[in-house]
């Protein structure tokens, strides 16, 4: 079956997998520009993926595989948690809808940083707009799914790990 290793490799190809997905095909291709919750998704998506790198790269046999898995698995549900958030923003009524606001880069130029990731989380009108889907599914939908999956394997790796050790 799949050793601690394999498991890593494949989330980390996954991060990158879905990374490339994001810049290339939706930025590149279709000139989507990504929202501040695209962004914050992206960012802990690149964090899993440095995570799951590490632990290929180490392939640890200590209390680190257990270290790497629950990292993988907080990380996994914070993704799930913003995705989450942002599929309700879509589907809020029109006339409650909030109101946009600045980019996540002029807020983290000009406000702390608490005050831009409570003003990101809050949601703005752009958060809100169907811009794309696939197999009728929009992007925040799609992006669950991608963390629920990595979170299953981090589930995985990390009770592998017990029986490695």
């Amino acid at each position: 079956m799949f050793n601690y290793r394999s498991l890593a490799f494949l989330g980390l190809a996954i991060c990158i997998a879905s990374m490339f997905f994001a810049v290339l095909y939706l930025e590149r291709t279709l000139f989507l520009d990504p929202c501040p919750l695209c962004i914050l998704d992206r960012v802990v998506i690149i964090c899993l993926g440095i995570v799951f790198l590490i632990a290929f790269l180490h392939g640890p046999r200590t209390i680190f595989t257990k270290v790497y898995g629950v990292l993988c698995i907080l990380l996994s549900s914070v993704g799930i948690g913003l995705a989450s958030r942002h599929i309700w923003l879509q589907n809020l009524p029109k006339d409650q809808v909030p109101e946009c606001g600045p980019d996540l880069y002029f807020m983290l130029d000009t406000l702390p940083l608490f005050e831009t990731l409570k003003k990101t989380l809050t949601g703005s009108g752009s958060c809100a707009e169907t811009n794309w889907t696939f197999a009728d599914l929009t992007i925040p939908e799609q992006t669950l799914i991608l963390f629920v999956i990595l979170l299953i394997l981090s589930v995985i790796q990390t009770l592998r790990s017990r029986k490695s050790v």
